[in-house]
């Protein structure tokens, strides 16, 4: 056991790097969406681990200064541009891992089009055909073609772990946000059909269902009354960071979780476990 400390963009950490993922030394990865947010927490966090990570996005600036910031700290990363609803360049990007580091290991579907305040995903009446059909897209056919194009490359590495981003609004309804949570709930439903099909070849599959976690899109897509009320109700005394998201896929894609598969995993703070009107209570003074 030995101490790693580096800078990776977030807080500085010092991390005590254990058997607990040396499995994840010298793996690929793909993560999609890498350029900001959960997904750039994530590629700098496995590739601390020793994993050489593609750093895939549709924006291809920010792309470029993840994997900059990452190879600055002696890790191995590369910018890919693709925009996941487009076969032809999801095909692309994962004939681009193979080519630059040989295999694929892991694959994090975390490219997503984000729903709140001027997204157009309303309640079913109110819902236009293109903004469904958008989100579809992007959140649903995206991860079906990353898998798609994943898998063979996985097999023929020897296996592998998908982690794919869902989202709470898959487990629990709300009255807008209709294609965002049916498109996530679509994700838990490819999850597993994965995790069936193709477990026994040695490649698991699961699903992350995030709660309210302080990244630069879900501020700039939730208004702060909404953000307020989600704080109100997490049962944590914090708001969780993208880098709380990174280590749950970190410990997914090592062999630490190899008995872990097809399952839907809230990382919430327990937003979803209490009583709806909790937070409300709370704030009177009612707690019992």
């Amino acid at each position: 056991m030995h101490v790693c400390e580096r800078d990776f963009g977030f807080d500085k950490v010092c991390y005590l790097q254990s058997m607990a993922y040396t499995s994840l030394q010298n793996k690929v990865a793909i993560v999609t969406g890498a350029g900001s947010g959960i997904g750039k927490a994530t590629a700098e966090r496995l590739a601390l681990e020793g994993v050489a990570v593609i750093v895939a996005d549709i924006q291809d600036e920010t792309a470029k200064a993840t994997a900059e910031t990452i190879t600055a700290q002696g890790g191995k990363a590369a910018p890919v541009h693709v925009d996941i609803s487009s076969e032809e360049q999801v095909e692309a990007m994962v004939a681009r891992a193979i080519e630059l580091f040989g295999g694929l290991h892991i694959l994090h579907n975390n490219a997503a089009r984000l729903s709140g305040v001027g997204s157009g995903d309303k309640d079913v009446t109110r819902m236009e055909s293109s903004v469904w059909d958008s989100f579809m897209a992007v959140n649903l056919r995206g991860p079906m073609l990353c898998c798609k194009h994943a898998i063979p490359r996985m097999l023929e590495s020897g296996g592998g772990s998908i982690i794919n981003m869902s989202s709470t609004a898959a487990l629990s309804a709300q009255q807008t946000r209709l294609a965002y949570a049916v498109a996530k709930r679509g994700v838990n439903a490819l999850t597993q059909h994965v995790a069936t099909a193709y477990g026994k070849d040695g490649i698991r599959a699961n699903s992350i269902c995030p709660g309210p976690v302080q990244t630069e899109g879900f501020m700039a897509h939730v208004s702060p009354e909404y953000s307020a009320i989600l704080r109100d109700n997490v049962l944590t005394p914090y708001v969780g960071e993208p880098s709380d998201i990174a280590a749950l896929v970190a410990f997914l894609a090592s062999s630490e979780s190899r008995y872990i598969n097809g399952q839907i995993i809230s990382a919430d703070g327990g937003m979803l476990i209490h009583y709806p009107t909790m937070a409300q209570l709370r704030a009177i003074g009612v707690e019992d």
